[in-house]
């Protein structure tokens, strides 16, 4: 009888921030797994906040070594919403009218290994590592300058 791979059960929690929207923009991801914690982080200049929302799963997928279970939380309902329903019909149509594509197919590649469930948390609500997602985004955000 073949054995059922098991996967390592992550938790991805992440945020983008925009100061200007488009503007400086910054990301955080916090990965977790038992009791490793690992934080990704980042800026870009000229980005909208819907971008670096979704550059901080990609580039925390893109950080996992091996096929992962992985729990995504995110504050984003574009990203959430992105994951769970509108992908598929994205893809069939092939993102044709769709606003940034290329960080969606980026995406697509980075999630292909892995199972991941996406979960929407209510931003500046309390949640310990959305909250401390949110303050890092802002703070790469604000390393750009003028």
């Amino acid at each position: 009888m073949k054995s059922v791979p098991t996967y390592k059960k992550i938790y991805i929690y992440s945020d983008g921030s925009s100061l200007g929207n488009p503007g400086r923009g910054g990301y955080c991801a916090i990965l977790k797994y038992k009791d490793n914690k690992k934080i990704i982080k980042g800026s870009k200049e000229n980005a909208t906040n819907n971008q670096m929302e979704l550059l901080a799963v990609i580039k925390a997928l893109e950080a996992l070594k091996e096929p992962c279970e992985v729990e995504l939380v995110s504050d984003s309902s574009y990203v959430v919403k992105g994951i769970n329903e509108w992908l598929k019909n994205w893809i069939k149509k092939d993102f044709k009218g769709v606003k940034n594509p290329e960080l969606w197919k980026r995406y697509i590649k980075a999630a292909m290994p892995h199972k991941i469930v996406a979960t929407w948390v209510r931003g500046h609500n309390g949640h310990k590592e959305n909250e401390e997602c949110d303050k890092i985004a802002r703070e790469e955000a604000g390393k750009l300058g003028d």
